[in-house]
């Protein structure tokens, strides 16, 4: 069982509400909380919602509460407790990677990243323009310049093609980031790296326990990093780690996380005492985060499970819906094995995107869309960035859609979504065939 809010619900009813006509209860957070329906001030995750759909929800694993406690009795708060070294030897384990460690987001691990790479100012670092910020400010606090890369048309990840026309010689590294777990095609971004003496560093905030070519992702670059922030398969709250593929790092990595000194070197008795000896921030999360996430990661089976179900349902449900309607689904190779970590649509338009969130709205259910394109934020246009630069971005920026997704999505909840999404008709424009926005920036009638 995931938890008890799933199994009372999924044993109440299978039943969807009926079709157009929702249940409007007051949210007293306003109509939809981007991530949760419940009020603010409860402490009660499990009570029933207020008739909305959220887009995400936090899993409470049956375990939580627990392991809660115990990290409370253990009176070891603060980080490397026992549970943080209870999920660093499982993670190890799982992914066959010499170290892991916890930090408090995966923003702080990507600062890690960039801090371990010595990354200087001057130098460049190639990073897709269609991901979060996180990804770029870790290398552009360390006074790099970020260079933008497009993505792919299928995967929407970082499109290995273009990296030959953006290496330079004050190229550092280059950041491919698995968008929605599915893997980069690391086999042509590692052959690049190579040849041109560059890190990778994964940004698997989506991916964890997904796998390219049989292999898990987190595991080919130099560094990798994780997020379980709480719209992630696996979350405490706000938490990250730092997954270590090469061994000359480790030690380094350690230092930088307890704050510059050689602390974990004293624990093990190897200096008679510790002190600081680098660079370095507290990325420790506490171990109360640590005890919630290990809960969820001891069912890593049934959560990706789980998720796998919701991701095919959604898929199969729509697939003629959108085949006649113009719309794309997600796109996942053969030879890539996604964690089920999001279902997007791509609309024909924006104004067709904006129609559908709002029809979603209208009916109790609550979506969104995704990134914006970097290159033409302010930030981005101070680095060069220009209308133009990356036009697959900026075409799929302004059509994507997230359906509500999380590990605790009822049958019922999930058919009111679907029945909704398939009672959505895109714009016949002037009269004539739907003008749909391909992923390259040309037009073509549906």
């Amino acid at each position: 069982m995931l938890s008890r809010r799933l199994r009372r619900e999924e044993g109440e009813t299978n039943k969807p509400r009926k079709h157009g006509t929702p249940v409007r209860r007051e949210n007293p957070t306003g109509w939809c909380r981007y991530f949760r329906t419940y009020p603010a001030a409860s402490t009660d995750f499990r009570k029933e919602d207020n008739g909305v759909i959220p887009f995400n929800r936090p899993l409470i694993a049956e375990k939580a509460y627990d392991y809660l406690r115990q990290a409370v009795d253990n009176m070891h708060l603060s980080g490397d407790g026992p549970f943080t070294r209870k999920c660093h030897a499982l993670l190890e384990e799982e992914l066959g990677v010499p170290k892991v460690l916890l930090t408090t987001s995966c923003t702080d691990a990507l600062e890690m990243a960039a801090l371990l790479l010595d990354v200087r100012p001057g130098d460049e670092v190639i990073v897709p323009s269609f991901t979060f910020v996180s990804t770029v400010n870790a290398f552009v606090l360390r006074g790099a310049k970020p260079v933008f890369a497009d993505v792919r048309p299928d995967t929407l990840n970082l499109d290995e093609n273009q990296l030959e026309a953006l290496v330079t010689p004050r190229t550092r590294a280059v950041v491919p980031v698995h968008y929605a777990g599915v893997g980069c095609e690391l086999d042509a971004i590692l052959a690049f790296a190579a040849r041109h003496s560059l890190a990778v560093v994964e940004d698997n905030a989506h991916g964890l326990f997904g796998k390219y070519r049989g292999r898990y992702l987190g595991t080919f670059g130099a560094l990798a990093t994780q997020s379980f922030h709480e719209t992630k398969n696996f979350s405490c709250g706000e938490g990250g780690a730092l997954l270590v593929n090469d061994a000359r790092f480790i030690e380094r990595a350690e230092v930088l996380r307890e704050k510059g000194t050689n602390r974990n070197r004293f624990f093990r008795g190897q200096v008679d005492k510790y002190t600081w000896v680098d660079v370095g921030s507290s990325f420790l999360p506490s171990d109360v985060l640590a005890a919630l996430l290990y809960s969820q990661l001891e069912m890593r089976t049934q959560i990706q499970s789980r998720r796998k179900k919701i991701w095919q349902t959604y898929a199969e449900q729509l697939q003629d819906w959108a085949v006649a309607q113009g719309v794309r689904l997600p796109v996942a190779p053969a030879h890539c094995e996604q964690p089920y970590h999001l279902f997007y649509l791509l609309l024909p338009s924006l104004e067709d995107r904006q129609a559908l969130i709002a029809l979603l709205r209208a009916r109790g259910i609550c979506s969104v869309f995704h990134y914006l394109p970097l290159h033409l934020s302010v930030m981005g246009k101070t680095f060069g960035g220009r209308e133009g630069d990356c036009p697959v971005t900026e075409a799929v920026s302004d059509r994507l859609l997230r359906l509500p997704f999380y590990n605790d999505l009822t049958a019922a909840d999930q058919q009111s979504v679907i029945e909704t999404v398939r009672s959505f008709r895109v714009a016949r424009r002037h009269g004539g065939p739907r003008d749909i926005l391909t992923l390259d920036g040309s037009r073509r009638a549906a």
